[in-house]
C-alpha cells in the first residue's frame, strides 16, 4: 500500500470496517445503477410543472445529487447516497403546483427553507428529537401513502389508469403506450425479482426501447446520447406567499417527508452495513443530516426538489461497502452522467412508469410495521395513508392522520400519549381546516 492509498484508508477507515478498495469502488458503482433511475424519472416529474423543462431540472438533479453525496463521504464516512427524493418530488409537481395551484417557484421556495431549517436544526439535534416525537404509525403510513401516491401518478401519465365512465378511475384505452408500459413493468418485476443490480434503470432504458416501434419513444433526427449540459434555472425563488396558512402545510409536509424518510434510511443503512450501535444509534448522524440538508438548499437553488438520502444504498453495501469512498465513487459516476443528458431524457413517460409501480411497491414495506390492532394507532395511520391518494395531497394524509390520531388518543384516555408537538400540530391543521371550511 503507497503512501496515497494509505492516507485513503486512514480517512475512510476501509481497512478498519473489514472493506476492501476494490469492494467500496464496486460498493459506489452498484448504488449508481440501482439509483440513478432518478436521472430519467426527476426531469420527468418536475419538467412538466411548469417549470424550466426536463434539460435544467437532470441538470440540477446531476449536481445536488453529487454535491450531497459528496458531502456525506466526506463528513460523515458513510456508503449512503444522496439524489432528489422519489415521492416528494410528485408531491411537489401534482399536489403542490398542479392542485394546489403554486407556482414552480414558490414550490422551490418551500423546499429552499426546508433545507435551511434544517441546516440550523441539524447542528443541535432537534432533527432526530422530532422525528421521534410523531406516532411510529404515522411515519410508517406516510411512507405507505406516497408509495400509493407515486403509483397512481406513474400509472395515470402512463395513460393505464384515467377517469372512468361511470366510476371514479378506469382502465385506459389499449396502445402503443399502453402495451410499452406492461411489457416494461412485467420486465423490471423479473429482473428486481430475480435480484438484477441495476433492475429499475435497465427496465427504464429496455421500455424505452421497445417504445420505439410502438411510437411511444421519439427519437428526434439529429439525436446524439452525448452534449452539453444545459443551464439550471438558478435561485429562483418567489418569497411573496410564504406568510400564509396553505404556505405553511406545503412547508411541514416537505419537512416531515424528507425527516422520517431519512432518519428511516440512515438507521437502515447503518444497520445492513453493520454500522449502528446496539441501541440503533447511527455513527455521525449528525454530519449525516447535514449532509442531507445540503444537499436539499443546493438543490433548490439549482431547481430541483427535496435531497433525500437512497435507500438504493443498501445495494451498494450489499456489494461490500463500508465507508464514505463508495459514495465518492457514486457521486463520481452522477458527474460522468451530466454529460449523457439526452439519453436520460429521451426516456418516455410509459418507460417511468414501471419504475415508480416498484418504488411504490418498496414503500408499500411499512405497512406491515403499523399497529391496525390498537385503533388508536391503525384508523390514523388508515387515515393517513388513504387520504394521500385519494385526495391527489400527501399534505392532507398528514393532515386528517394527525388529527384522528389526537381526537381518539383524547376520547380514549390516551392523551399522555400524545407528543407536545402532536398536540401543537393538530390545532394547527384544525385551525387550518376551520379557516377553508368558513373562509
Amino acid at each position: 500500500m503507497n503512501k496515497i492509498t494509505g492516507k485513503i484508508d486512514l480517512f475512510f477507515h476501509i481497512g478498519e470496517r473489514g472493506s476492501s478498495f476494490s469492494k467500496e469502488i464496486i460498493g459506489g458503482i452498484t448504488t449508481f445503477l440501482t439509483m440513478s433511475y432518478i436521472l430519467a424519472v426527476n426531469p420527468m416529474i418536475l419538467g412538466g410543472a411548469e417549470g424550466p423543462g426536463p434539460g435544467a431540472v437532470f441538470t440540477a438533479t446531476v449536481l445536488s445529487a453529487a454535491v450531497a453525496t459528496v458531502f456525506m463521504a466526506l463528513a460523515a464516512n458513510l456508503p449512503i447516497a444522496l439524489a432528489s427524493g422519489m415521492g416528494i418530488n410528485a408531491f411537489f409537481a401534482q399536489t403542490v403546483v398542479v392542485s394546489m395551484g403554486y407556482s414552480w417557484e414558490t414550490a422551490l421556495t418551500a423546499v429552499f427553507l426546508e433545507g435551511i431549517v434544517f441546516i440550523l436544526i441539524s447542528f443541535f439535534r432537534i432533527r432526530e428529537m422530532i422525528a421521534s416525537s410523531l406516532p411510529a404509525g404515522l411515519k410508517r403510513a406516510i411512507a405507505v401513502g406516497i408509495g400509493l401516491f407515486i403509483t397512481l401518478v406513474g400509472l395515470s401519465n402512463a395513460g393505464v389508469v384515467v377517469g372512468g365512465n361511470g366510476s371514479v378511475l378506469g382502465l385506459g384505452e389499449f396502445n402503443g403506450t399502453f402495451l410499452a408500459t406492461i411489457i416494461g413493468l412485467t420486465i423490471t418485476l423479473l429482473l428486481y425479482s430475480l435480484r438484477v443490480p441495476g433492475s429499475l434503470l435497465i427496465g427504464i432504458f429496455a421500455t424505452a426501447v421497445i417504445g420505439i416501434p410502438l411510437k411511444t419513444t421519439v427519437i428526434p433526427e439529429s439525436f446524439s446520447p452525448v452534449s452539453v449540459p444545459q443551464a439550471p434555472l438558478w435561485f429562483a425563488f418567489d418569497f411573496s406567499g410564504v406568510l400564509s396558512f396553505e404556505f405553511f402545510i406545503v412547508f411541514v409536509t416537505f419537512l416531515f417527508v424528507d425527516m422520517f424518510d431519512t432518519v428511516g434510511t440512515f438507521v437502515g443503512v447503518a444497520q445492513e452495513a453493520g454500522l449502528a450501535g446496539k441501541d440503533g444509534t447511527v455513527p455521525k448522524i449528525r454530519q449525516a443530516f447535514l449532509a442531507d440538508a445540503v444537499g436539499t438548499v443546493c438543490g433548490a437553488v439549482l431547481g430541483t426538489s427535496t435531497v433525500t438520502s437512497y435507500m438504493e444504498s443498501t445495494a451498494g453495501i450489499a456489494a461490500g461497502a463500508r465507508t464514505g469512498l463508495a459514495s465518492l465513487v457514486t457521486a463520481l459516476l452522477f458527474l460522468v452522467a451530466l454529460f449523457f443528458g439526452p439519453l436520460f431524457l429521451l426516456v418516455p413517460s410509459a418507460a417511468v412508469a414501471p419504475a415508480l409501480v416498484l418504488v411504490g411497491f418498496l414503500m408499500m414495506k411499512n405497512v406491515r410495521f403499523i399497529d391496525f390492532d390498537d385503533p388508536t394507532e391503525g384508523i390514523p395511520s388508515f387515515l393517513c395513508l388513504a387520504a394521500i391518494p385519494f385526495t391527489y395531497s400527501i399534505s392532507q394524509g398528514i393532515v386528517w392522520g394527525v388529527l384522528s390520531y389526537v381526537l381518539l388518543k383524547a376520547v380514549t384516555g390516551r392523551r399522555k400519549e400524545v407528543s407536545p408537538l402532536s398536540w401543537g400540530l393538530a390545532l394547527f391543521f384544525l385551525t387550518y381546516v376551520l379557516v377553508k371550511s368558513f373562509v
